[in-house]
């Protein structure tokens, strides 16, 4: 609806359909990748202070077939391909939570849970940004609604309503005629109201499901890492942080949306492909954006950090294409910031050929490891 209703021609970025297009060429690769990649995190998590388990089972999937892509695109091929992009897999899935644990375990109270999830950059560049900018702002959940709306309290309802108007609009500006195969011969609007409805009732069922999985594989999980990984904790998908700070995820996704519009405008004159806004990524990493934002500057942290995360998932999507070799040429690519910084990283150390991508790799991997370790043992002291 969005590429009809404004004439526009480009990259959606949308995680499923390019690993998807990647697995035709890359599926061994990836597997050994996400196995072994799998082992080098609970290594790292054994070894090291940052003791963090990587637990979201399809960004470890996602991350593995974008390093796949990558370093094979650039001539490695075979078992290096498959080390060094397991080394790299490991070293982010133990760096990335470790970075953000700090401002997740402040805006969850310490829930005894980390955040797995590749959009760790956007999320960190916007609780930073919420300190800058966000002195003495009230919380997003303190916004006070009038009584005859006070419905909109509820998280689902504003979710659902902010999404019938986000597809109402652009049915009206795509026409009856885009959505006539999709609609099957129903009203284009009355469907276009469906989609947003049942957007949020998917939403309801994640969250839900969010509070079953927080309630029973957390105090599960601690019970076998004491035996394997001492103080091991897990990291789980973004919507394990939503009901901290519902209205900050509605908040977080409008001007997310915002940011990837202006970016949208920005990434042609500089000579890069047009980048339009996928609405998954959008609400996902946008909400919890704006969570993180919220749990550092209130409102104005929400609304500007997940702003500055709508340029991010915009610009470094719009870099990555020219490390992607053939799947560069695709209509779509990974919308989450932490593929797109691997991806571009991998690439290039990639480039130096084999005996360079390794000392590179390994180098990177050292200094991540490092600056995950002392953020960890400094944020354990501070709790002391």
């Amino acid at each position: 609806m969005v590429k009809e209703a404004f004439n526009l021609h480009g990259v959606i970025p949308t995680n499923e359909a390019i690993v998807a297009l990647a697995l035709k060429d890359f599926a061994t690769e990836v597997a050994a990748i996400m196995a072994l990649g799998f082992v080098v995190n609970l290594i790292f998590a054994l070894i090291t202070p940052a003791k963090f388990v990587f637990l979201t089972g399809h960004h470890l999937l996602y991350m593995a077939t974008v390093l796949a892509v990558v370093i094979g695109s650039a001539g490695i091929k075979g078992a290096n391909l498959i080390i060094l992009g397991a080394i790299l897999q490991g070293t982010i899935a133990t760096v990335m939570p470790a970075l953000l644990h700090p401002f997740t375990k402040k805006l969850t109270n310490d829930a005894g849970f980390a955040l797995g999830h590749y959009n760790s950059l956007g999320y960190l560049v916007s609780a930073l940004i919420g300190g800058l900018v966000g002195k003495g702002s009230r919380s997003t959940e303190d916004i006070k609604v009038p009584e005859n709306l006070s419905f909109l309290k509820e998280p689902l309802v504003i979710t659902s309503v902010v999404m019938i108007i986000i597809y109402v609009f652009l049915a009206l500006m795509a026409g009856p005629a885009v959505l006539e195969e999709f609609a099957e011969g129903g009203n284009y609007i009355m469907y276009a109201i469906m989609q947003g409805l049942t957007f949020g009732a998917a939403i309801g069922i994640i969250i839900y499901g969010v509070r079953m999985i927080l309630a029973e594989l957390v105090p599960a999980f601690q019970g076998i890492a004491q035996s394997l990984i001492p103080n091991a904790v897990p990291a789980l998908d973004c919507p394990t942080v939503f009901p901290y700070a519902p209205n900050a995820v509605v908040i977080g996704f409008i001007f997310s949306v915002i940011g990837g519009i202006v970016g949208m405008f920005l990434v042609g004159p500089l000579g890069l492909a047009l980048i339009i806004p996928g609405m998954i990524p959008h609400f996902f990493d946008g909400g919890t954006a704006g969570v993180y934002g919220n749990s550092t500057g209130g409102l104005t942290g929400a609304v500007v950090g997940s702003f500055v995360n709508g340029l991010l998932i915009t610009f470094l999507p719009a870099l990555l294409l020219s490390f992607m070799g053939n799947l560069g040429l695709a209509n779509t690519t990974f919308g989450d910031s932490d593929f797109c910084w691997a991806g571009i990283l991998g690439g290039s150390i990639s480039r130096l050929g084999t005996t360079g991508a390794y000392l590179g790799i390994i180098l990177v991997s050292v200094v991540l490891l490092a600056i995950a370790s002392i953020v960890s043992v400094r944020a354990r002291k501070s709790v002391a």
